[in-house]
């Protein structure tokens, strides 16, 4: 049977390997424009440098420092810009102008307030509504709340002048406060549009993200595995281990082979096996295998991931015995859950 199975997923292999290395590599083709918007002197500046984890931004303390729209790159990812715009009350006519050119390009909008000054004064409130009219993929980023006080109520009174449409997320870029949030918050922005890779590319910090996918695959896979259809479950859940093994890869810059890929597949599968023919044989008996299948599956699909992770994040070989155990624990928590 296990040989079997290895002989099934290097027939699927061959096709499947290309297939899913295709989406990720189309993936990291795209562009990805993020513009920060407020009025002069918010944090736009020094936001961007402890997001990118380098000092690419002007961070001049003098009012107005950013006096154009600036794009910033980064090393070796030129296709994702951070575009660290004037402030909208610049004196400049012409750059407002510019930044609501970026506004409508932009895959989301940082629009800044200052919890130090006057919060949503009327002139952003102003500014705020007219970007809102191109772009509704906005953050609302409540910055240098290290020099102010009872953020709630100030955070409470931001989303009321935004009728609550969108989240507020309180930040310091002196003290790096709450600026993992603001990162998980943009991964969830990117994720529908499919650039969520990108960014995360872009951390030094990239646990959250390979986390998020490693949960994602995990729920998926206990769908395909609570299909009632004796193996009908073999081609999409290879697929999906396939793809969450090189979207890790990638964003942990790992080169990765089919071969590897496909030793990753069969021996994770083969540590679980006696569960996954089990599986199988139940999915004979109307009601029992969904519930089983899909535990299963899921199990195997998060061991899996999160033990790639780990031997990503501390440069070591895969533990397969670690795997194994992962599974027992994951396999344990979805029949309490």
């Amino acid at each position: 049977m296990v040989r079997e199975f290895e002989e099934e997923v290097n027939r699927m292999m061959d096709q499947m390997f290309e297939n899913e290395m295709k989406k990720v590599n189309d993936l990291l083709d795209q562009e990805l424009l993020i513009s920060l918007i407020g009025e002069v002197n918010a944090g736009k500046s020094s936001t961007v440098n402890k997001i990118i984890g380098e000092d690419i931004a002007s961070t001049n303390p003098m009012p107005g420092e950013t006096v154009s729209v600036d794009p910033y790159n980064i090393r070796g990812l030129e296709n994702i810009k951070f575009m660290d715009t004037p402030g909208l009350n610049d004196p400049n006519d012409e750059n407002p102008k510019k930044t609501l050119e970026f506004v409508q390009k932009s895959d989301v909008v940082l629009f800044f307030l200052n919890a130090a000054g006057t919060v949503f004064s009327d002139s952003e409130k102003e500014k705020f509504m007219g970007i809102e009219k191109h772009n509704k993929d906005i953050l609302i980023v409540l910055n240098k709340i290290d020099a102010a006080e009872n953020i709630p109520s100030i955070v409470q009174f931001v989303k009321n002048h935004t009728n609550n449409k969108y989240k507020v997320i309180p930040i310091s870029s002196k003290t790096g406060e709450n600026l993992e949030t603001l990162k998980k918050e943009i991964l969830f922005l990117l994720e529908k549009k499919g650039k969520d890779l990108l960014f995360a590319k872009s951390m030094k910090e990239k646990s959250a993200a390979a986390n998020r996918w490693i949960i994602g695959s995990g729920v998926s896979a206990g769908v395909i595995g609570a299909s009632p259809i004796p193996g009908s479950d073999v081609i999409p859940l290879t697929s999906l281990q396939v793809g969450m093994i090189i979207k890790l890869s990638k964003l942990y810059d790992k080169p990765l082979t089919k071969k590897a890929a496909k030793d990753m597949i069969v021996i994770t599968a083969t540590q679980t096996i006696g569960h996954t023919i089990y599986r199988q044989a139940l999915k004979f008996i109307p009601g029992a295998g969904s519930v089983i299948g899909g535990t299963v599956a899921s199990a195997m699909t998060l061991a899996l991931g999160y033990g790639v992770k780990y031997a990503y994040e501390n440069n070591i070989a895969i533990d397969y015995d670690m795997i194994g155990d992962l599974f027992q624990k994951y396999k344990k928590r979805e029949k309490n859950a």
